[in-house]
């Protein structure tokens, strides 16, 4: 069975950071692509970051990009999402996501974990 546990969120000051993680088990983690996603209130769920199997590769929304860093270690089946200079606009549900290809669609991700909750304050 496919579990993706996010960890690590919380409440923190506008300019702070938070670093996400997300463990993952009953699959073999190499062979994914990971993504990290979000879903904020009267919003609708929206891509974050993206990472390739060997971790070479990242993508992100212009909204996050120069502030946001997804980060993998397949020794360890975790994902991770650094996220700087926070702001109130970033306060969301944060999930992870393993998909078979590169994707900004959440259409695309096969598994997905329960999410973590961040919130922002100003």
């Amino acid at each position: 069975q496919v579990q993706l546990v996010e960890s690590g969120g919380g409440l923190v000051q506008a300019g702070g950071s938070l670093r996400l993680s997300c463990a993952a088990s009953g699959l073999t983690f190499n062979l994914y692509v990971m993504g990290w996603f979000r879903h904020a209130p009267v919003k609708e769920r929206e891509f974050v970051a993206t990472i390739n199997r060997s971790g070479g590769m990242t993508y992100y929304a212009d909204s996050v990009k120069g502030r946001f860093t997804i980060s993998r270690d397949n020794a360890k089946n975790t994902v991770y999402l650094q996220m700087n200079s926070l702001k109130p606009e970033d306060t969301a549900v944060y999930y992870c996501a393993a998909g078979r290809s590169k994707s900004y669609s959440s259409n695309d991700y096969n598994y997905w974990g329960q999410g973590t909750q961040v919130t922002v304050s100003s």
